[in-house]
């Protein structure tokens, strides 16, 4: 009995110590699209304040391609020491999975850590594009379908589906040209290649400003302070296109639980920091926190969401 007790003693103390001596080496956020969009800035900003607080290096590696589900697998089968971390976000662990078949599961083959936050979608167009806004656009593809094709970050994505709700709720046709990733897709949108997007907030509002974008309609219940005179897509005239995009950071699954809380103090505490918030919001994103049971639990809820979505709207990937 003795020595039973002592080695439950010992596995506690061992449990115990496991956070006090992480991070033990540089921590690595895997992100699921390119270099140069907005998951890729967000992981960056978040990145940059996290190493100073964990006293490591905290890298970002890029494995865009397969709409998220190369990098979903790679953080899945890591090491699940807390040094390996992915930005997930809605396409990874609601949108993608609730289309297909994967070879990751979104709930059981990850830990949650925190979330990271908000940003809403909206439909842009090339400045270019003759098109005045939504209702005229309509009109057009009515008249003549398929005359205009846009950009998508991949089957499962939010720009995917938020098109696809669009083209079906709208009751017109329009061709989609998936990309391997936001990055690719808003730059052959800005060059003209394609006319059209729905990027998020946080990918598409620089460009914007720039001038560069046309901001057509909101793909959410509200209109977006930084853009107050863009209206909703239900004010536009086309109801039933609500897509707000999250983001938050997973751990795979079995990384313990100290290290996993560890991980959602210091995020969090990145998260509060005054400057990460005004950068994060100068792009369009709503900073907002949890604790890793909530974020589970949101993946778990946007999951029947999405998948209720794909049965309704008849969205397949190409």
């Amino acid at each position: 009995m003795k020595t039973t007790l002592s080695a439950v003693a010992f596995a506690l103390a061992a449990f115990g110590a496991t956070a006090q001596t992480f991070p033990s080496k540089t921590i690595t956020i895997v992100v699921p699209t390119a270099a140069g969009g907005g998951n890729d800035l967000m992981a960056r900003t978040i990145a940059q304040k996290l190493g100073t607080l964990v006293g490591q290096s905290v890298i970002v590696e890029n494995k865009a391609g397969a709409n998220g589900a190369i990098a979903s697998e790679h953080v899945a089968r890591a090491t699940p020491d807390g040094h390996t971390l992915m930005l997930g976000y809605i396409a990874t662990h609601a949108m993608n999975p609730a289309l297909q078949k994967l070879r990751y599961d979104p709930v059981t083959d990850f830990e949650p850590v925190g979330l990271v936050g908000y940003s809403a979608t909206l439909m842009v167009a090339n400045a270019a594009t003759q098109v005045k806004d939504v209702k005229d656009l309509v009109a057009q593809l009515k008249a003549k379908p398929d005359r205009y094709v846009y950009a998508t970050a991949g089957n499962g994505t939010a720009p995917h589906f938020a098109g696809e709700l669009f083209k079906l709720n709208a009751g017109v046709q329009m061709t989609d040209v998936p990309y391997k990733g936001s990055a690719p897709a808003l730059n052959d949108t800005l060059g003209g290649q394609t006319q059209f997007m729905f990027p998020s907030l946080f990918s598409a509002l620089p460009h914007i400003k720039g001038g560069k974008l046309k901001a057509l309609a909101i793909a959410g219940p509200k209109r977006s302070p930084l853009l107050p005179d863009v209206p909703t897509m239900k004010e536009a005239g086309v109801d039933g296109v609500e897509v707000q995009q999250w983001y938050g950071v997973f751990a795979p699954a079995k990384t313990p639980k100290d290290v996993v809380a560890k991980l959602n103090k210091v995020i969090n505490d990145v998260l509060n920091d005054k400057d990460v918030i005004k950068r994060m919001e100068d792009h369009g994103a709503d900073v907002e926190t949890s604790t890793p049971e909530q974020l589970g639990s949101l993946v778990k809820s946007e999951l029947v969401k999405w998948k209720s979505v794909v049965a309704k709207a008849k969205i397949v990937a190409d």
